[in-house]
């Protein structure tokens, strides 16, 4: 059976990445998908690209503005009357020392990363508590499990969406609402061109280490089969999520490897 068919999925950072190959993967799985980011016209031509493009609906949102989320929530419950699941995928990177790193970047990025993203969660809430079903999917990183170099403010807001999923989701078993926590590694993607420096401006170049990284398409299909199965996490990436495993029973060696590898 195909979880996704007739679902209502609602995907943040859909335009591009990740998020994108995701609005591509559960469209052909029949999923009725609310597409979300900034720009609103990149989004429309996403969805004319879609398999049923009248089943999918775009809805503009900016993670660093929370304050009409539950305006917006309301606005797909009365679309489609539910929210099956919630794709809270969008997000900013990093590459920049935290000694050169200005507050105001670092505030920034959590407000992305951390503040705007649980802020829709709790506006979707109320609707799957009320449903007595739901899912959210969260896209943390492999940053999330280990602090890098040029990712400080980065590596925290991953950090701080684990903490918080994990309590909801041990108090929302109750709902029968169930969490994923997924941690990508290195994904061929432009989160590095887009990422900001220490004067808050692009980074603007494409890092080797995404350069060379999974594809999107294999990301979304390993990240789809994880939620299908009801994983509560999953990593997803190359020989580089080998490290979450080294950090946890082989510390003293993880730290010698990790400062020798590149940060980019």
């Amino acid at each position: 059976m195909n979880l996704f068919d007739g679902k209502i999925i609602w995907v943040t950072g859909a335009s591009s990445g990740i998020g994108l190959e995701m609005v591509r993967q559960l469209s052909q799985a029949n999923a009725k998908v609310i597409l979300s980011a900034r720009n609103s016209q990149k989004l429309d031509e996403v969805r004319l690209t879609l398999l049923r493009p009248e089943n999918h609906f775009v809805l503009p949102l900016d993670l660093e503005d929370s304050s009409n989320f539950e305006v917006l929530a309301k606005k797909v419950i009365e679309k489609y009357g539910r929210i099956d699941f919630l794709f809270n995928n969008g997000g900013l990177s990093q590459r920049s020392e935290a000694s050169v790193t200005p507050m105001e970047v670092d505030r920034r990025i959590m407000e992305i990363n951390y503040f705007g993203n649980i802020a829709l969660a709790k506006a979707v809430l109320p609707y799957m508590q009320q449903q007595n079903s739901g899912h959210i999917v969260v896209i943390s990183s492999i940053a999330g499990k280990f602090g890098f170099f040029l990712r400080s403010a980065y590596s925290a807001s991953k950090h701080a969406l684990h903490g918080f999923y994990e309590s909801l989701r041990l108090e929302e078993e109750k709902n029968h609402i169930q969490v994923t926590i997924a941690c990508p590694g290195k994904i061929n993607t432009d989160i590095s061109v887009n990422a900001l420096n220490s004067e808050g401006e692009k980074h603007g170049e494409m890092d080797h280490n995404q350069a060379t990284g999974m594809s999107a398409e294999e990301c979304v299909q390993q990240l789809l089969s994880a939620v299908k199965k009801g994983k509560r996490n999953v990593l997803i990436g190359n020989k580089e999520i080998k490290a979450v495993t080294l950090k946890r029973l082989f510390p003293n060696l993880f730290w010698k490897i990790i400062r020798k590898q590149s940060a980019t």
